[in-house]
């Protein structure tokens, strides 16, 4: 998995004069199914989430409120996504680093996930993430 695999994703927006709805479902508007939902709020100023990637995991991170970057990096690149409308999510495929930062005051990030809390789906030092992507890059299976 690359980057490249990673995209803006508009989710529905159902507009109506007494407040917007959207409404996301697993498999019609994310290519994986719901198996876990997740969110940070009340992140202090100057703060970093994320720093971790996944070996399977994939995501959906949606900005619910305020504003946050999101970088991404595959081991090749990086880009960075600022997010800021609660009707796009950023899907994230698996073996993709993530950092979010640049969080606004009162910003709330909903994340969801392909699959249940696992520990040992994550890389959580990146020069172990580097060695896995180069594995992976020269055909050998990561373990």
């Amino acid at each position: 998995m690359t980057i490249e695999d990673c995209r803006i994703i508009h989710l529905p927006k159902v507009q109506d004069p007494r407040g917007n709805l959207t409404f996301i479902e697993g498999k019609k508007h994310v290519p994986f199914d719901i198996k876990r939902a997740y969110y940070l709020y009340d992140v202090p100023g100057g703060a970093e989430r994320g720093g971790h990637a996944h070996q399977q995991l994939e995501q959906l991170i949606i900005a619910m409120s305020g504003s946050f970057d999101v970088v991404l990096d595959d081991g090749h690149g990086q880009w960075r996504f600022h997010l800021n409308r609660s009707y796009y999510g950023l899907y994230i495929s698996s073996m993709v680093w993530r950092e979010l930062d640049n969080f606004s005051s009162g910003s709330v990030c909903m994340v969801l996930a392909s699959t249940y809390y696992e520990e040992s789906d994550y890389y959580r030092n990146y020069d172990e993430f580097i060695k896995a992507v180069r594995k992976i890059d020269n055909g050998s299976p990561v373990s």
